[in-house]
This record gives structure tokens, sequence and C-alpha cells, in this order.
């Protein structure tokens, strides 16, 4: 059944949140499991639907799965047989393209249809390709279907033309059981990438430079048994950061590596917003005028895309003009015609929004159009005069755990409501 999300306006964020397991990482750890027949044990899993979807994908490839405890889960990949999951499934959710990877890994062999997810514009896989390529995989693509084979995989010299996780990983992925020694170069950095580096070398894989811009990787024979703990999720994290700023609120968010939010951290400061940093948390609280900042997006340690619509909605709070510039996804600027409706003075030119802050927002029915901007929805409705209602929320679900309950424990009204 649908659902809405109804959010009750001019509301302040206050009390303490702990943050759940990082989604991006554990969409690439789920697969990566795949590459031994041992039991692999993973905790601190955030309880989403993308999780939900990629374990059907899993069970279809004929592993088992069972869940010891709350956010715990045991994979045994012992029994998989198949190199192909149902396109049905697999169009839903991007993440999948981490199969290529870990098929290929293990069994020489994968056939992944052409994976789903956010319309954010093309996200080619190209650089994926490249880096099995060089490793000496066969790529054809027949009927949608991306076709891997390889007699052997041999370590390479790869290079990517791009700053791209997904290729990083994936290539990670393919390697660490391939013959000799495979250096990506121009690989990205993000604490993601550290974490599955972190879980594979606890599977006996050599991997170093994991957070740096040079990965070198030895290809070993066989893989273990291995328990990890999945990171804190650092863009949950900082949409309740936001969320705090955004309604001069005063929040404790918990359970968080601080380093990993330090591009968010420094833009909110920048913004008279004040920050401070623990051991494993960061205490946020709002200002009553904020300053007209700009915001471009990169990749880590730049300011994160998947906190881009988050922060244009902290930015019509302050009086002035703001830019934001997205330099990852094409088009990830969906969210801006819904917030108009709010009365949001938002111009875009090109991959720049123009931003006239200070100017109040009203509510109106909104929907989500993808993950994050329907996140930021919720904070431009905590913002705005009167009640606002966000459908299609199936697209918020699929990254944040029970996201209505979340707020509420921060002492906001944000309730979900079935649709008829």
């Amino acid at each position: 059944m649908a659902a809405s999300f109804l959010v009750k306006g001019q509301q302040r964020l206050t009390g303490k949140i702990t943050i759940n397991g990082a989604k991006n990482s554990a969409l690439a750890l789920l697969p990566a499991a795949l590459l031994t027949e041992d039991k692999v044990k993973l905790d601190n899993l955030p309880c989403i639907t993308d999780i939900d979807k990629l374990l059907d994908i899993i069970r279809s490839l004929g592993a088992s799965v069972d869940s010891p405890g709350d956010r715990c889960l045991c994979i045994d990949g012992g029994n998989v047989d198949r190199f192909s999951p149902p396109d049905t499934l697999v169009n839903q959710l991007r993440a999948s393209y981490y199969l290529m990877g870990s098929l290929l890994g293990r069994f020489g062999r994968a056939e992944i249809p052409l994976p789903g997810g956010c319309d954010l514009g093309p996200r080619p896989i190209d650089q994926h390709i490249k880096g099995f390529s060089a490793m000496g995989a066969k790529v054809e693509m027949e009927h949608g279907f991306i076709k891997l084979t390889a007699g052997e995989l041999r370590g390479a010299n790869i290079y990517l033309d791009v700053v791209s996780v997904g290729a990083t990983i994936n290539i990670m992925l393919a390697a660490v059981k391939a013959e000799g020694r495979t250096v990506i170069e121009n690989a990205a950095r993000e604490p993601e990438i550290v974490d599955v580096a972190n879980f594979l070398n606890g599977m006996g894989a050599q991997i170093r430079g994991a957070g740096t811009d040079v990965i070198k990787i030895q290809g070993v024979k066989n893989l273990h048994a291995v328990e990890h703990s999945v990171i804190p999720d650092r863009i949950e994290a900082g949409t309740f950061m936001i969320a705090a700023a955004a309604t001069n609120g005063e929040v404790m968010v918990e359970g968080v590596i601080p380093r990993h939010l330090e591009p968010v951290s420094a833009k909110l400061k920048e913004v008279g917003v004040t920050v401070e940093a623990g051991p494993d948390f960061l205490s946020v609280k709002g200002a009553d005028l904020l300053l007209p900042c700009d915001v471009k997006t990169f990749p880590y340690p730049g300011f994160p895309t998947d906190l881009q619509p988050h922060m244009m909605v902290l930015l019509l709070k302050a009086p002035g003009v703001s830019l934001v510039t997205e330099n990852i996804f094409e088009r990830r600027f969906g969210h801006i015609d819904e917030l108009r409706k709010m009365g949001a003075r938002i111009t875009l030119e090109g991959r720049t929004a123009i931003i006239e802050g200070g100017h109040n927002l009203t509510s109106a029915s909104l929907r989500a159009m993808d993950l994050r901007g329907g996140a930021a929805f919720i904070i431009a409705g905590l913002m705005a005069a009167g009640d606002t209602v966000i459908s299609n929320v199936k697209y918020i679900d699929r990254g944040y755990e029970r996201i209505e309950e979340r707020f509420q424990d921060v002492g906001v009204t944000v309730e979900r409501m079935e649709d008829c």
C-alpha cells in the first residue's frame, strides 16, 4: 500500500539521535559476502527497503540468509549456483551492479541485467567494464544483460577516467582473488570504500591504500568467514544535522565518525550554525540568522551530492543569494519544482541553482521523486507554515529507516499515512 508523510510545520528539532549503519556501505558488503563459501556475519545493518531488495536478489542466486539478532545477518554463499539474478529484482536497485564484481571474482562469470534506481541522470558503468576488461574478462552486452566471463582474472594497472565509487568497489571485488597485483589509480576515497576494504581484509584479502586515490590489491586464492560491523551512515547523520540547523534546533547526533562529516560541518559553520565534535558525536545548534553561501558537490572529501537537496532547503532560510552547483549527477535538481510550490525562490542555470533566501515557506502537497530529494522535503515541511503532505515516500524508505519515527524521537511531528 502506498503511503504519505504529514509534516507539521514550524517545529524545532531537539534531543539526541543515534545514527544507523551506512546504506551505501551495506549495499556493497552484501554482494562482497558472496566471495567466500564460508558464512559471513554483518552487524549494524540498516533496516531499509534497498537492503530487503538486495537480500531477495542474493537469495535468488542460492545464498541463505538468517538473522541471529537485531540488525545482524548471516550470509552463507556456499550454495550459490546461479550467476544471473532476475531482472525484475535488479531493475529496482542500482547497487545490484556490485554482483558483477563479486560473482566474477568468485566464479569467473556473471550475467547481470542493467540496474535500476533513482533517476539522477546518466550513470554509466563504463569504468566498471574498463576494470574488468583490464583484468582479462570478456564483456558482452546482449538484450539488456551484461555478460562477463573470464578463464582466470589477472591483476592489472587500472586508471579510472573519472572518480567513481561504484567502479572502485566493483574492481576491488573482482581483484581480491585475481592472480597477481591490481592497482587502481584515481580511485574514489569515500569512507564506504574503506569499510568494504576492511571487510575484505578481514576475510583474508590483501588491500592497501583504501581511502587514498591509489589502491593496491594483491590477489589471494581463498577468502574465509568474518564478522564485521557496518560504519555509521554519514548521509543520515548529515540529514539530521541540516534539519536541526534549518529549524533553529539543537540536536546531539550520536554514534558517528565525525571526520566523515567534516565537509558538512564546515558548511554549517559557514552559514552560522554551531557544530561541536566529540569522539563519536556531533552537537548541532541552529542560529536565528543564517548566512548565504556557495555549495559545490564533489567526490569525498568534498560536499556530498547526497546532501545537496537538504543543503538547498537550508539555504532558503538564509537572506541573500546562495549558489548550489551539482557536479556529480546531471539531474539531481528534480526537487526544485516541488520546493517552488512552497514559495521557494530558486532559478536554475545549467548545473547551478541560484537561491534567493530569507523568504518564508508555506505548506504544500509534494511528491518525492528520488530518495534524497524526498528527505529534503521533510526538512522543508518542518520549516514551513502549515502542514505539508509528501507522497510517493517509497523513495525515502529506500534509504532511511522509519524516518518518521526518527524525527519524532527529536521532538517534531512527522506522521506516516497509509493511502487508500
